[in-house]
């Protein structure tokens, strides 16, 4: 079972923790250093926003390979995470709530397009735990896991849980791989002109506030006329889809992953790959 860590005083908290909110600010001054880096690739392009850099450097600095930080700040660490979200997802429904008229012109199709995200749970729940996971595979597949969701699974699992665990393990790859992969990919459809600019900017919101972000650069740089009207939909589209993918995730997401799970876990386990910790314990 896994080491939980608890703090005797507030002294003892802050000893444990100072070293992370000082890494942070330097991991901020390097990556805004840095700034966006735009790459040109055939109809596409990849973009590498800041917080690409931030989360390598935090990598970087883990227990795993420079040992700056050590497993307790680690534990520490990712709990602050919501808290330091949190000012994001206003500044999404700020953005929305500037382009009302524009968001109304939409339709149902910001209500809708959550029913396409729980589909994936039939093909991403059994994958996890072919490769071993355990309930860490409710929380990575339940959803793609954006900012919302995180707190969700937060809140309802507790943040040393397994599902909170495999919840922001997603959510932190999604931020790494996930806006080189929207960014490329929104301008690759872009060019073959079959989608008109406003469609491609309402499902740019399905993911991460940060892949949002990558895919809006993209469009707006293909389309500049278009950009504030893409901006807000794209807006829009995220807090939208944050809202009614809550109660989604709670009637219909978890359920279905929890159910799922009691069902193929024992029938996947022989095949799934092994973890050290099972391969300890089976040899024990």
């Amino acid at each position: 079972m896994e080491k939980q860590y608890q703090y005797s005083s507030l002294g003892e908290r802050f000893r444990t923790e100072w070293k992370i909110y000082v890494l942070a600010f330097v991991f901020i001054l390097i990556a805004d250093s840095i700034g966006q880096i735009n790459i040109p690739l055939g109809a596409g392009r990849f973009i590498l926003f800041p917080i690409f850099y931030s989360l390598i450097l935090g990598v970087l600095s883990g227990p795993q390979v420079a040992k700056i930080i050590k497993s307790k700040q680690v534990k520490a660490a990712s709990k602050l995470v919501i808290v330091a979200i949190c000012p994001f997802i206003a500044k999404l429904g700020i953005n929305a709530g500037a382009s009302l008229e524009t968001v109304l012109s939409a339709g149902p199709a910001l209500l809708l397009q959550e029913f396409g995200n729980l589909g994936t749970i039939f093909l991403a729940l059994p994958l996890a735990l072919l490769l071993g996971l355990k309930r860490e595979a409710i929380g990575a597949t339940h959803s793609i896991n954006r900012e919302t969701n995180l707190a969700l699974i937060t809140d309802m699992y507790g943040p040393d849980s397994p599902e909170t665990r495999g919840s922001l393990s997603i959510y932190v790859v999604g931020g790494m791989v996930g806006t080189i992969y929207f960014g490329f990919m929104v301008s690759v459809i872009a060019a073959l002109n079959i989608f008109h600019p406003f469609a491609l900017a309402m499902s740019s919101g399905v993911g991460a506030g940060i892949m949002m972000a990558s895919a809006t650069a993209s469009l707006t740089a293909i389309y500049p006329q278009m950009a504030e009207q893409i901006s807000a939909l794209a807006s829009a589209s995220e807090t939208i889809s944050g809202i009614d993918g809550i109660y989604m995730t709670i009637f219909i997401g978890l359920p279905l992953c929890n159910w799922l799970y009691k069902v193929l876990e024992p029938k996947i386990r022989p095949f799934a790959l092994k973890s050290k910790e099972d391969t300890k314990v089976e040899e024990a």
